[in-house]
């Protein structure tokens, strides 16, 4: 069970910090992602913290903006959004898998959060 919090609204070049908990497991467990999907657009892959170190992997369309991280004590995973721009405006969704990887297709997770909404304006 993903929870995720912290989206809005922000003007193009603000910042953004989304939250994702599990919910009585310890994110540990777990390779963490992120995705997004804008009105009309299919789900498309943010970046993952693998399970088995923490060197990020990032979309190209994000890289250098986004930051991925998490703290297992607090079975939380964030992504901090720098720079924003009225394309990230999307439903961003935090999605686990216990199987480690650089995994990018939205099939290769078995756990989603609900989403939280993201409006960047211009």
């Amino acid at each position: 069970h993903l929870v995720e919090s912290g989206g809005g609204l922000v003007q193009a070049g603000g910042s953004l910090r989304l939250t994702c908990t599990t919910a009585g497991v310890s994110t540990g467990w777990f390779a963490m992602a992120w995705f997004r999907q804008a009105p009309g657009k299919e789900r498309e892959f943010v970046g993952l913290v693998p399970r088995s170190g923490n060197i990020p992997y990032y979309a190209d369309s994000v890289k250098g903006r986004f930051t991925l991280s998490r703290d297992n004590a607090k079975k939380t995973a964030y992504l901090q959004m720098n720079n924003l721009k009225p394309e990230d405006t999307a439903q961003y969704y935090c999605a686990a898998d216990l199987w480690d990887g650089i995994k990018t297709a939205e099939t290769e997770y078995d756990y989603w959060g609900q989403g939280t909404q993201v409006t960047v304006s211009s």
